[in-house]
């Protein structure tokens, strides 16, 4: 161990070299140990390495910034404390978000470290916080040009954000939900949808989220994935639910109800009804709950 401890010091001493070349050695060997040896995480955290792999981001070299942040993914599955409190951390891994020369790797591992941070609950506010973090991420999944890898890493990262209820007004703010929907109605491709539906039925648990919701037409979008004959995934159908039932829990009930009757109550209640006999239990109890809302305000009493 204490050869270990003296060649990670070596190799974090070297992170600081004058030489650029002796600097990207040690951090592709850095990410090399952090990756392959899981107790030398915390060894590299704990000396020093991780305000010097913060600013390593910034580098002008695409190989360096890989190699920096892909190690502190690899840190941040033992070191989250450690990285959160590292002045900087934050706004260095949405420099690389946004920075228009930084690779898909680089792009995809910075969104990877973002949600491996939002596993700690007290860090969602934080990161919620940090508007250009969640800018970054709703540009990636905006981008016609963005590869499968990068939407669905971005995707996990808002949906991390979204479960912190005081982050969702933000987001919608910040344009998320145009995007979001667009990514359900044009893109087919495996789990985009899925995981996009996930974000929606998040950030549908706030107010704000009815008009905007409105602009997109996305409640029809959401009727339309619980129609059996679309051909949805269970896990988007069940979103779907999910994603009514707060938006009528979080927004003017009887307003949003209303718009729901626009796109056929025969379909609606079909599918919602199929979630609570075929879904998971979750989703079979939020089925249940939506079920209940619909017939109390839309299916007439006999008298």
């Amino acid at each position: 161990m204490e050869v270990k401890a003296r060649t990670i010091r070596s190799l974090v001493n070297r992170l600081s070299s004058i030489s650029e070349q002796t600097q990207l050695d040690a951090v592709c060997q850095l990410r090399l140990i952090s990756k392959q040896d899981p107790d030398s995480r915390s060894l590299i955290s704990d000396s020093g390495a991780i305000p010097i792999l913060t600013e390593t981001l910034y580098s002008h070299s695409e190989t360096a910034q890989e190699n920096a942040v892909a190690t502190l993914l690899n840190l941040s599955i033992s070191s989250r404390d450690l990285l959160m409190s590292t002045r900087g951390m934050l706004d260095a891994l949405s420099h690389l978000l946004r920075l228009p020369s930084a690779t898909q790797f680089s792009i995809q591992t910075a969104c990877a470290t973002i949600y491996s941070l939002l596993l700690v609950d007290s860090f969602r506010p934080i990161i919620g916080a940090k508007r250009d973090i969640v800018f970054g991420l709703i540009e990636i999944i905006k981008n016609p040009i963005s590869p499968p890898r990068s939407i669905k890493d971005a995707l996990k990262a808002l949906f991390g954000i979204s479960l912190y209820q005081l982050n969702r007004a933000g987001m919608v703010d910040l344009g998320v939900v145009a995007p979001l929907f667009k990514l359900v109605v044009k893109d087919g491709r495996v789990g985009i949808v899925e995981d996009a539906t996930a974000v929606i039925a998040q950030v549908a648990g706030c107010y704000e989220s009815g008009e905007a919701f409105k602009k997109v037409s996305g409640i029809g979008v959401l009727v339309d994935l619980l129609d059996v004959s679309t051909g949805s995934s269970m896990r988007s159908r069940e979103n779907a639910v999910s994603a009514l039932l707060n938006l009528i829990q979080s927004g003017e009930k009887k307003k949003i109800i209303e718009d729901l009757t626009d796109f056929g109550l025969d379909v609606l209640l079909d599918g919602v009804r199929d979630i609570s006999e075929n879904g998971s239990l979750k989703s079979q109890n939020k089925a249940n709950d939506l079920l209940s809302i619909l017939y109390q305000e839309l299916v007439p009493h006999s008298g």
